[in-house]
């Protein structure tokens, strides 16, 4: 049974704790390739209560459960432990989860889902800026939780297991190549660029329906898909973040253009290689 989480603590039952703070040794794997087994999630939280009520309530869902304060334990936990999702609170002691969040998207393509207490637009504006795939606010239900967390799960399970015969194995536009079985984007000139998950099933979606008018509502559908529930300006960040990384002029844009009433347009001609 599912229940609501958030703050102040008072507010919450005291249930007992059940998970070693210690992952298992395993060797640490990309997390696509972890799909074939029970999802590992680590949960950071410095609510003691909520902390164990979300890891128990996601355990009996079947999910592997390792759980951390800070971020001290949370890079420690990610040394030594295969980690397929992240919930990651932003009001943390010392390093707070924005900062961590773009610490470890700068490295590594694993789903994020932020949780926070503020639900101001502009502060799921600045996660989703961080590089968050989805964004929740205190107090949260349970079940709502645990859908955004198999939703995000399936699209990567589906990506991995995707049957090559379906895709080509990059597709190039401008210069740029995007390899879809490593989810690397590479330049003209060689160099890696490192994409969020959001920004390349965004850049995928768009190789894929080359010059035509795609609306805010269809590209939510072909990344996110409608159960996330996302509001519609995560579109025009994970465009504009895009727009950084690709366009010679992000502020005059020539790849990704914005159709006026329409939603967006890219206007590069994209070729399977």
């Amino acid at each position: 049974m599912g229940f609501s989480v958030g703050r102040p603590k008072h507010t919450l039952p005291r249930v007992a704790f059940r998970y070693k703070k210690s992952p298992d040794p395993a060797p640490r794997l990309p997390y696509k390739v972890a799909m074939e087994q029970t999802p590992h999630i680590l949960f950071v939280e410095d609510d003691a209560d909520i902390r164990t009520l979300v890891a128990d309530f996601l355990a009996q869902n079947g999910y592997r459960m390792s759980v951390a304060r800070e971020g001290r334990e949370l890079d420690r936990i990610l040394e030594i432990s295969r980690i397929d999702l992240l919930i990651l609170d932003i009001m943390l002691p010392k390093e707070d989860g924005l900062s961590l969040c773009r610490r470890i998207r700068a490295t590594s393509d694993i789903p994020i889902i932020m949780l926070t207490a503020r639900g101001s637009e502009i502060d799921r504006v600045v996660g989703l800026e961080m590089g968050a795939d989805d964004y929740l606010t205190k107090p949260f239900s349970t079940h709502e939780l645990l859908a955004r967390i198999r939703a995000l799960l399936r699209r990567a399970n589906l990506m991995a297991r995707a049957p090559r015969e379906q895709r080509p194995a990059s597709l190039s536009f401008s210069g740029w190549k995007l390899d879809l079985s490593s989810r690397r984007l590479q330049s003209a000139d060689g160099a890696a660029v490192p994409l969020t998950g959001g920004e390349f099933e965004l850049l995928l979606a768009f190789c894929e329906h080359p010059r035509r008018v795609l609306t805010r509502e269809q590209l939510l559908d072909l990344t996110r898909g409608r159960a996330s529930a996302l509001f519609d300006r995560s579109i025009d960040i994970q465009v504009s973040r895009l727009r950084r990384k690709i366009e010679e002029s992000p502020k005059d844009p020539v790849l990704i253009q914005t159709v006026r009433a329409g939603g967006y347009i890219f206007a590069a001609e994209v070729v399977a290689t």
